[in-house]
């Protein structure tokens, strides 16, 4: 059977990109196979580059979010510069940008006037609170956009609330305006027109707070912090046992807490006993009940608890570490880990979750260095060596 080739092979992205949102968005399509095209300040490039050293020297962010790209350092401040890019576009399927609002109106590489440019183009505009509106201009950083959409006032304990430890808000845009992005190619490929899209980090975020926005716009209360455990479903948290682990379990429906009872707890009259029977007594006596479930847990290994749980057919799992993830046996299993090349060498990768069975594999290509790819980019532009060694003298290129 013949390999199918990867689904966006021969689509190009044109990205004036920075911190995650966008190059988190861009590095999916170029997974998949796009030519990505990374518009980087020659002053040191995307300002991610800088976050910290923690990938043997480089930033863990933007390894994370931008291998397979080529990257052209270019100053759009100069007339010379900002050419350049309208030329990449013009030839382009796909522009994405994450500017602060209105820096792109400027340069005139919003979506708007891109698409009006180049019909067929499609043109992505994410931004962290939309364009219009008394919150336009507002800086827009993932943890403030984390506040902003609530999600701090569910995530924590009763007493403090807490960010989320990963980008949530940035994740949540990106993720929008690639799948924007594959709709919007879809719908040019039966129209022969692109478009623009439009992807807010508060909108974003906003939709994921599905669950309490409902519960608590249609007359319940919002559910409060709960930790680790859940704020409606009773067992539902994490509990120690003998050898210092934590082990999570939740029980779903009322036929799992017989099992537990019976099968590990060791007190099979809990599964009739009224004030545990049902979810909502087990709820309403919830230190109880977690006093149960964490005596008998406490007696056993983690190993020892794992085991009875999953023999009970009861949900469950460790609560691992960053390194643990690492080293996850269902990872390894699966082959999920590959190596990507970077200016330090190779650095360990996992492939993207998107599995197209009979495709080739992922192109996870290489995390570019600053303006690795300017001389070959403008080249294919028609420019001369004379041409772009007066540009490198003018600063206008690196």
């Amino acid at each position: 059977m013949n390999t199918l080739p990867l689904p966006l092979d021969g689509i190009t992205v044109v990205a004036v990109e920075q911190a995650v949102a966008a190059p988190f968005a861009t590095r999916q399509l170029a997974d998949l196979g796009a030519r990505v095209v990374k518009v980087e300040r020659p002053d040191g490039g995307d300002f991610a580059r800088g976050y910290d050293t923690a990938a043997r020297g480089l930033a863990s962010h933007f390894v994370w979010c931008n291998r397979g790209k080529e990257s052209l350092a270019v100053d759009l401040k100069d007339p010379r510069g900002l050419a350049v890019v309208h030329e990449l576009a013009a030839g382009a399927d796909v522009f994405v940008q994450n500017l602060a609002q209105g820096a792109a109106a400027r340069l005139g590489l919003d979506a708007a006037s891109l698409c009006a440019a180049h019909p067929r183009l499609v043109a992505v505009d994410i931004s962290g609170y939309g364009a219009v509106g008394p919150y336009a201009h507002k800086r827009a950083y993932d943890m403030l956009v984390q506040c902003e959409a609530g999600l701090v006032s569910v995530t924590g304990t009763a007493e403090q609330p807490v960010k989320a430890g990963i980008p949530a808000a940035d994740i949540a845009a990106a993720m929008y305006a690639f799948s924007g992005v594959l709709a919007a190619l879809l719908r040019r490929a039966s129209t022969g027109r692109g478009g623009p899209v439009e992807v807010s980090m508060l909108d974003a975020l906003a939709e994921w707070m599905g669950h309490p926005l409902h519960q608590g716009t249609h007359g319940s209360a919002p559910p409060a912090r709960t930790g680790l455990a859940h704020s409606v479903i009773a067992p539902y948290d994490a509990y120690a046992t003998a050898d210092g682990e934590q082990v999570l379990l939740s029980v779903q429906n009322d036929r799992e807490w017989r099992r537990l009872a019976e099968q590990v707890l060791g007190q099979p009259e809990l599964a009739d006993d009224p004030d545990f029977a049902t979810n909502a007594a087990r709820t309403a006596n919830r230190e109880r009940t977690d006093e149960a479930v964490g005596r008998a847990l406490a007696g056993l290994t983690g190993r020892e608890a794992l085991a009875g749980l999953e023999a009970a057919g009861v949900a469950c799992a460790r609560l691992n570490t960053v390194a643990d993830v690492a080293a996850h046996p269902q990872l390894a299993a699966r082959d999920r880990w590959r190596e990507v090349g970077t200016p330090v060498g190779p650095l360990r990768a996992l492939l993207p979750p998107i599995t197209l069975p009979g495709s080739e594999e992922a192109r996870m290509g290489a995390v570019p260095a600053l303006g690795e790819h300017t001389d070959a980019l403008l080249r294919a532009l028609g420019m001369t060596d004379e041409q772009t060694s007066v540009l490198r003298r003018d600063g206008v290129i690196v």
